[in-house]
């Protein structure tokens, strides 16, 4: 069985966001949250991925409920 590729499509979708006004938002993290959710899990490499962008978008000004909704993916998925 080949491997996934998701998380390819997750930090290539990434990267707009951080060119446009470099803020991650609510959808926007929903946009990267369902290329990395649809085969129902996150393999080892969509959370590699997650959390290059995670602590990227932690270095800007990101609402507050953005924030704690990182807290709880990373807590919840072991993203580091």
């Amino acid at each position: 069985m080949p491997s996934s590729r998701s998380h390819l499509d997750v930090a290539l979708a990434s990267i707009p966001l951080f060119t446009n006004d470099g803020l991650l938002d609510h959808a926007e993290l929903d946009k990267l949250l369902e290329l990395a959710e649809r085969d129902g899990t996150y393999d080892e490499d969509e959370k590699r991925v997650l959390q290059s962008i995670f602590k990227q978008a932690e270095q800007t000004q990101l609402d507050p409920t953005v924030a704690a909704r990182i807290t709880k993916i990373r807590q919840t998925h072991a993203i580091g």
